[in-house]
């Protein structure tokens, strides 16, 4: 059997994983998941690839933590807790790594971006909530279909069976080069929403069509190419050549690196950590 072995939320695009038990899945993907973002005086996103301190951020609604209560709370090591009410306007024109196409993101409170930007180290952020979504690319999407702060598509899903062999190649590699002995990949470098375990293959997901998810359908839609952000530990914040190094050498194709799904929701429903999962092999 395959199970549902992780659900994680980012309220904030670029800023600390969190993990859950439960998720609401609906249109836009997982409810909380990215419908925060940081940009900059331009409306460009700015995310831990270029401010790589947005990961000492933890984020917080109701659906990461219960006791929030209402907007959002933001915490980091060395700063006073800070709560911001969900804004309700003006909404202002914003891109996500170029890209727009109608998105919008209600700014919010000065103090909200003031906060940020002191522990990132700069001046120019705001922190803005989404207010209409960014439609999806239509080569793999159909009509009404459409995004928050995601990069490309509402949810992405990894296996660890993927993840172990992908470990395996990393190891493999820092043998040939003589290195030291390094620790084990962790899930969280990648950020997906689902992580599935069980009765896998390795990357048999890049075959998939459709994947049921308890109750929950959903369109497979196609890998996801990785970026630098990859390569910096989500804990310590330090970067590295793995896995964009190992990744080329054994899932490069089309100028990119590659390593787990981009999904559509499908459907509506709760979704739970156990919960059995089942493919269109």
């Amino acid at each position: 059997m395959i199970r549902l072995d992780g659900i994680n939320l980012h309220p904030v695009k670029s800023t600390a994983v969190r993990p859950v038990l439960h998720g609401e899945v609906e249109p836009w993907g997982l409810r909380g998941d990215r419908r925060w973002m940081v940009v900059d005086d331009e409306g460009e996103c700015v995310t831990a690839r270029e401010e790589q301190r947005l990961l000492r951020i933890v984020a917080d609604t109701t659906d990461t933590d219960p006791t929030t209560g209402a907007g959002l709370r933001l915490t980091a090591s060395g700063f006073d807790d800070l709560h911001v009410d969900e804004p309700l306007g003006p909404a202002v024109p914003v891109t996500v790594h170029g890209r727009g196409g109608g998105l919008e993101g209600a700014v919010a409170a000065d103090s909200a971006g003031a906060w940020v930007a002191e522990v990132v180290g700069r001046s120019d952020l705001r922190l803005v909530h989404v207010v209409s979504p960014r439609p999806l690319n239509r080569t793999h999407a159909r009509a009404g279909e459409a995004t928050a702060f995601a990069d490309a598509y509402p949810v992405t899903l990894a296996s660890r069976a993927s993840l172990e062999r992908l470990g395996e190649w990393v190891a493999e590699t820092a043998a040939e080069r003589g290195g030291a002995e390094r620790p084990p990949m962790v899930i969280e470098r990648f950020r997906p929403n689902l992580v599935l375990d069980g009765d896998l293959e390795p990357f048999e997901e890049d075959h998939w069509r459709r994947v049921h998810v308890g109750p929950v359908e959903f369109r497979v839609v196609k890998p996801v190419d990785r970026c630098v952000m990859t390569t910096i530990d989500p804990v310590t914040l330090e970067r590295g050549h793995e896995p964009i190094r190992t990744l080329a050498r054994h899932r490069k194709w089309d100028g990119a690196t590659w390593f787990a799904m981009q999904l559509v929701p499908e459907s509506r429903g709760a979704v739970r950590v156990g919960d059995e999962v089942t493919p269109d092999r």
